[in-house]
């Protein structure tokens, strides 16, 4: 029985020494496949950086103003008697929009005005008769007042009917009517919009740091996607003369020409204002920017040695400072030097010495003036 125990623990002692053998052998070979390992590069684009001139700008949000802008209403009660315009229509300074109901104030009119002949009569024939001494100086006095009366109380009812017919104050496009044929309007209701939208205002912000840069007659320059990147050029026409104390913000306004009245009134747009001289950056595409707290930063590919002294194509990450935005592009004042090839997409992904492999068979967006079709 001894025998046996002892030949079936020599038996398991053998077995167990083959298994750590073998794992011992696996795990060996492991180690020296994983010291021999190369992480695969990762595929990027890239572009070389080159210098170009940069124009110095300030790039804010502005709204468009109309210059002249209105919602024409009704300045005295009254039932709509004729509706003279069409919604969208283009009108001139002084047409008739709209003419409410007068029937009683034309009578009106024509009594006084019968009182007025009547008061012109009898004024005329209280001065013959002053004059001669026969009527006291008196009752001429009362029919001079009289006739004064007559005339005023016929102007006033003129002024009333002026009033009820309603006119354009000025040329421009009206909007969506607000009223109907035989409709009572009080005083005050709307009737329609009036806006003039050639030339048109654009009211923007400009931060206090940058408002020395705003000068009277300054040239700026609109965009809107809404209007498939559409350009307009305007000049400077007043600053405010306060800061906000909310956004630290200055107000600018600026007049453009609208042909065709592209620009609506309260339409967003962006608004590029010049000054100063060009300046010389290298100019990236925006994709090439690694953002991050600690500072901005991009990927430079060049040559690098591994641990073993072996040669490779990898990124250097180089911090970089960035001056300015256009299109898909951005303004590198420092960090990058031309000539350089810079990694324009998957720089999520790398770090400093990662190897890469370029492959720039789809490139990323570079167009400084990209249309809503190419975003």
């Amino acid at each position: 029985m001894a025998k046996r125990m002892v030949l079936m623990l020599v038996v398991m002692l053998a077995l167990l020494s083959g298994l750590g053998f073998v794992k011992f052998r696996q795990i060996q070979t492991a180690v020296q496949a994983a010291s021999h390992f190369q992480i695969p590069p990762e595929a990027v684009t890239s572009i070389v950086a080159h210098q170009e001139q940069w124009p110095n700008t300030v790039g804010v949000i502005g709204t468009m103003e109309a210059v002249h802008g209105v919602v024409v209403s009704a300045d005295l009660p009254g039932t709509v008697d004729k509706i003279n315009f069409e919604s969208g229509q283009f009108v001139k300074a002084g047409e008739v929009l709209v003419e409410l109901d007068t029937r009683q104030e034309r009578a009106q009119l024509a009594a006084l005005e019968a009182q007025r002949d009547l008061a012109k009569t009898t004024f005329a024939r209280q001065q013959a008769l002053v004059d001669a001494g026969v009527v006291s100086r008196q009752e001429y006095d009362t029919a001079t007042a009289q006739q004064k009366q007559t005339e005023a109380n016929v102007g006033e009812i003129d002024a009333t009917i002026q009033r009820k017919t309603i006119r354009a104050p000025f040329s421009g496009v009206l909007g969506i009517r607000k009223i109907n044929l035989g409709q009572y309007l009080a005083a005050g209701n709307a009737i329609v919009a009036l806006q003039s939208l050639d030339p048109i205002y654009v009211d923007f912000g400009v931060p206090q740091q940058d408002i020395t840069h705003v000068r009277i007659g300054g040239n700026l320059r609109i965009t809107s996607q809404d209007l498939g990147g559409a350009r307009f050029g305007g000049r400077v026409n007043a600053v405010d003369s306060v800061v906000d104390e909310t956004t630290r913000n200055v107000q600018v306004q600026a007049t453009m020409a609208n042909p065709g009245g592209k620009l609506k009134p309260g339409m967003f747009v962006n608004v590029e204002l010049g000054y100063g001289q060009p300046r010389q950056v290298i100019v990236l595409p925006a994709s090439a920017i690694n953002y991050a707290p600690y500072g901005d930063s991009v990927y430079v590919i060049t040559d690098l040695k591994d641990p073993k002294g072996n040669a490779y194509r990898g990124v250097r990450q180089q911090f970089v400072k960035i001056n300015g935005s256009r299109g898909d592009q951005v303004a590198v004042e420092s960090g990058v030097n031309a000539g350089e090839e810079v990694v324009t997409s998957g720089v999520f992904k790398l770090r400093n010495g990662a190897a890469v492999q370029v492959n720039n068979k789809v490139q990323p967006g570079n167009n400084p003036a990209p249309k809503p079709s190419d975003s």
